[in-house]
């Protein structure tokens, strides 16, 4: 599709109620970082890609699949939409089959540009080294037990840390004696970490740009060049390292394939890898998945593959990954299936869930979400079963698997917007379900605790709604409360509270302004009738935090009445408005760093103190709607009683308790 006709589909879909919210602002980024979108305006962007950011993510996200010794675990069939799970019986079956469902096929010639659009996703340790000190803070994970990759990671004595091209390892305990140890230096860009014991996980992206010089015969018998495209081959690196000698980090396994990682998980021992790779086609004859090991290539054979057969607008190959990162003699083992471009995933102790827009004929035109179950058991997968569900998923905090069950929150965008949740068994068959919540309005943020469930739906004031979930068969509102703006990720404080961090809004009819950061504490307790107890506003509008769309920056404990979240700040210069300041207006960043608040029932939010690494506001470099500097605090976390905050630059310590300075150290550029 050319690129003004991709501009022109993206006009026509439906202008959103409200600009584009937090949890859409890393799309955003991307789009806006591409030189061929910068010539649109701002304004321009916030009415096209609110109702498409979904669609645009699925249309281009690549991945990569992985060597195993032994056949692929078989998976059972399942039954979709009365449609069965099975393998191809050849490569023959697979093109017939992509050929004639596929509404879209990739042209790996691709112009530069569109590879702009590509954007990937990226807990508490099974393993972990002795430490000098036990009581530390965990990455903040959905799921106890499942840990997710992130860019910083501690043991509770070492910090590791991806910063662009590289990996660092700092001695961090006692913060008197910290300092750099080691670099992992990689060739492309480090994605996210895991470390577990003496070994340290990292995914790795390169994405080299070949030119294709589209060479072309005029009339009169000359040669000449119309254009130049650029193919983009992403290439993803999986890398463990033994890093028993944390001075000098080993390189144990490797292993690669083209494509991009779009998440992961780790469980025990075992690091459980999600992956997308579009099929590509030239002359009708579509791609297979190849992966690398040890200097050999293999491509996966069209029999090892399992589809679906449902038409579909745009096809990829999904492949599931598990590799033992503390035994190196266990190979890996893979699954791959072809049935579209997995959006979100949600992983408990026992299972993978993936989820599949269902799409229609044309961009953005999809209403349904397929749902497959994978049971994990170390490096054994077992393909259970398959479900699906009205309506769109909004992130993995929109699932959850509870006892045997498996609830979902959608949003359905079918003339009028609403809302739904739905819970099933394993087997994914529908056995309760709530719909048409808040017509008009969309799912901005779930969270599922237990019996309880938790939506925040916004158009113009936040309704959060309190679900029962008791009965499997039968989930009930149970109350709600609406207060002005809304909230883009929900942290559990306890059993009867619930933090929500957002933005504030102010009414303007038939849509909102957002404005500053907002965070709430909502109390539970009387479940119909949910009350904010506590709320702290930060900033004007155009002040930021990478929280509403990464909960890993997110850091919170409840025995330490602790909060700590980087915070962009952005202020109005009320003298250039004499007549009032306009809800629409922008403020300028004049600060960055983590903000630090006590927070308890009784004693509600109350800031501690901030913490920054820039000395001068003219360091925050402004770019659109966003400002970074490489001294911008993205990550913080404890150990023993200091505190650490972490930007590309530097790491600083404090004392947790009066915040009072006690050391840094510069990271290497």
């Amino acid at each position: 599709m050319k690129h003004e006709d991709l501009i022109e589909k993206l006009k026509n879909l439906k202008t959103p109620e409200i600009e584009l919210p937090g949890h859409k602002q890393t799309l955003k980024m991307v789009l806006l970082s591409s030189e061929r979108f910068k010539k649109r305006t701002i304004m321009d962007w916030t009415k096209i890609l609110a109702p498409i950011a979904t669609a645009v993510l699925l249309i281009a996200v690549v991945g990569f699949a992985v060597n195993r010794p032994e056949p692929v675990v078989p998976f059972e069939p399942a039954l979709l939409g009365g449609n069965q799970i099975s393998t191809f019986a050849s490569y023959e079956e697979l093109q017939d089959f992509i050929n004639t469902n596929a509404q879209s096929i990739s042209s790996r010639w691709m112009p530069s540009w569109m590879h702009g659009l590509i954007v990937s996703e990226a807990g508490k340790n099974a393993v972990l080294a002795p430490a000098a000190i036990t009581d530390y803070s965990p990455t903040n994970i959905q799921v106890a037990g499942v840990d997710e990759a992130d860019i910083v990671k501690t043991d509770g004595e070492y910090i590791y840390l991806v910063s662009g091209q590289k990996v660092i390892i700092v001695k961090a305990y006692p913060p008197e004696q910290a300092q750099v140890l080691s670099e992992i230096k990689l060739e492309g860009i480090a994605i996210g970490i895991f470390i577990n014991g003496d070994r340290l996980v990292v995914f790795e992206e390169e994405t080299p740009y070949y030119p294709y010089y589209d060479l072309r015969l005029g009339p009169t018998g000359e040669f000449y060049m119309p254009s130049i495209a650029y193919y983009t081959s992403p290439k993803t690196y999986i890398k463990v390292y033994d890093v028993s000698d944390r001075e000098n980090p080993r390189l144990q396994r490797e292993i690669s394939a083209d494509g991009q990682y779009v998440s992961s998980r780790m469980i025990g021992d075992y690091a459980y890898v999600v992956i997308n790779e579009p099929v590509y086609g030239e002359d009708d004859e579509p791609s297979l998945p190849r992966i690398y090991s040890g200097g050999n290539e293999k491509e996966i054979p069209a029999t090892d593959i399992y589809c679906c057969n449902v038409s579909d607008y745009y096809y990829m190959y999904t492949t599931i990954m598990a590799i033992n990162t503390q035994n190196d003699d266990q190979k890996a083992t893979y699954a791959t299936m072809l049935l579209g471009a997995s959006s979100n995933l949600y992983v408990s102790l026992d299972n993978i869930y993936l989820t599949f827009p269902v799409w229609g004929g044309d961009v953005g035109d999809f209403q349904r979400t397929s749902i497959h179950r994978i049971h994990i058991a170390g490096n054994n997968m077992t393909y259970v079963a398959s479900g699906e569900v009205p309506g769109m998923v909004l992130n993995q905090f929109s699932m959850d698997e509870y006892g045997d069950h498996f609830r979902v929150a959608t949003t359905t965008r079918e003339g009028t917007s609403r809302n739904n949740v739905y819970v099933l068994n394993m087997a994914l068959n529908i056995t309760g379900s709530l719909e048409n919540l808040a017509p008009g309005e969309t799912i901005y943020s779930a969270r599922f605790m237990g019996e309880r469930g938790y939506l925040v739906t916004f158009k113009q004031v936040d309704p959060l709604f309190v679900i029962d979930l008791s009965d499997p068969y039968n989930p009930e509102v149970l109350g709600y409360l609406k207060v002005t703006g809304y909230s883009d990720y929900l942290h559990p404080y306890d059993e009867t509270h619930i933090i929500g961090i957002g933005k504030e809004t102010t009414d303007a009819g038939e849509f909102a302004w957002y404005q500053g950061v907002k965070i709430s504490l909502f109390d539970v307790t009387d479940v119909s009738n949910p009350v904010e107890v506590a709320k702290y506003e930060i900033g004007h509008r155009g002040t930021d935090s990478p929280v509403l769309w990464d909960h890993k920056a997110f850091l919170f404990d409840k025995s330490r009445n602790l909060l700590v979240m980087p915070i962009l700040v952005a202020e109005v210069d009320q003298s250039e408005y004499p007549e009032g300041v306009p809800s629409w207006a922008y403020g300028e960043p004049v600060w960055q760093g983590a903000y630090v608040f006590d927070i308890s029932v009784d004693g509600g939010l109350q800031l501690k103190g901030r913490i920054t690494h820039i000395e001068s506001p003219a360091d925050l470099e402004q770019d659109y709607y966003w400002s970074y500097s490489p001294l911008s605090v993205e990550r913080s976390l404890y150990i023993g009683d200091v505190l650490y905050t972490i930007s590309d630059a530097k790491i600083k310590m404090n004392n947790l308790e009066n915040l009072d300075y006690i050391n840094e150290v510069q990271l290497p550029s």
